[in-house]
């Protein structure tokens, strides 16, 4: 079982003493969120300056919302970090659920699960250095595999988890172990389905502080404004697991449906949590 870090998105400038700390540790992966309007920081920005804090950690976006970016710029992009860092970039991608970003960006929300499938096919094509179209060459850096960074997705409904068998290379859940198990199994029936062969990466998530109480205090506030305009942010809130004991149980019970790695997500800004969890996993 890999564990990775979720990196809180309050402060940019506190990320790379996250990062090599992280990449120091036990963990095998730096995870980091995507929204547009709101503060966090811009995921392919931010994990390319962390690249360069580290050496060997995975650097993976949970989700980046693909359908809010142009589609050949997105897979340079990722193309070029992934180029760069060895294939150590995991591309996290999903649709997103937010009004005001896709306004702000001029994308249909009521589109925004065909326009990802749409970028895929092209991102693949141009991953395996095909041209673009008739008139137009192939779009480089050529990434560190052949067919492209790692691509894992994120979501609930099935359309997203027959996505992963579609395009991708995994599966990225954020439900609690109680419901995931009926997720890793659509997502795996999927991929049977489409003649896969292997097994689809499984990665959970799961939210946590580890520390004083202002420690936990400070990723409560910050974790509901995040999520307030689910309407669920409470609920959330509350399943945050804040004990060693929290944090070692719900491992060994993703570890128990087939989960490859378990994403210890922080929203608190004290970096020195990286630590504490590193004497928890």
């Amino acid at each position: 079982m890999n564990i990775g870090i979720g990196l809180p998105i309050g402060d940019p400038t506190t990320l790379p003493d996250w990062a090599q700390r992280a990449d120091a540790g036990p963990f095998s992966t730096l995870g980091l969120l995507d929204r547009l309007v709101y503060h966090n920081p811009e995921p392919l920005v931010a994990l390319a300056v962390l690249a360069g804090a580290t050496s060997r950690i995975r650097l993976q976006t949970e989700v980046l919302l693909a359908p809010l970016r142009d589609t050949a710029l997105l897979a340079k992009q990722a193309a070029t970090l992934d180029r760069m860092t060895g294939g150590r970039l995991v591309l996290g991608l999903g649709i997103g659920g937010r009004d005001d970003d896709h306004q702000v960006t001029g994308v249909d929300l009521r589109t925004r699960g065909r326009r990802l499938d749409e970028q895929m096919a092209m991102m693949r094509r141009l991953w395996s250095g095909e041209p673009y179209g008739d008139d137009i060459g192939p779009i480089g850096p050529a990434p560190a595999r052949p067919t492209g960074p790692i691509v894992l997705f994120g979501g609930f409904k099935p359309a997203a988890l027959e996505r992963v068998a579609r395009w991708g290379d995994g599966f990225l859940s954020a439900a609690s172990p109680s419901w995931a198990g009926d997720l890793f199994d659509t997502v795996r029936t999927f991929w049977k389905k489409y003649g896969r062969d292997g097994e689809p990466r499984i990665v959970a998530q799961v939210n946590v502080a580890l520390g004083p109480q202002n420690v936990i205090d400070d990723a409560r506030t910050n974790m509901h404004a995040y999520y307030t305009f689910t309407g669920m942010a409470d609920r959330m809130v509350a399943g945050m697991l804040t004990t060693p004991a929290e944090i070692r149980t719900t491992i060994a019970a993703f570890a128990d449906l087939g989960a490859d790695e378990v994403m210890l997500y922080c929203y608190g800004l004290d970096p020195s949590q990286v630590d504490r969890l590193a004497d928890v996993v």
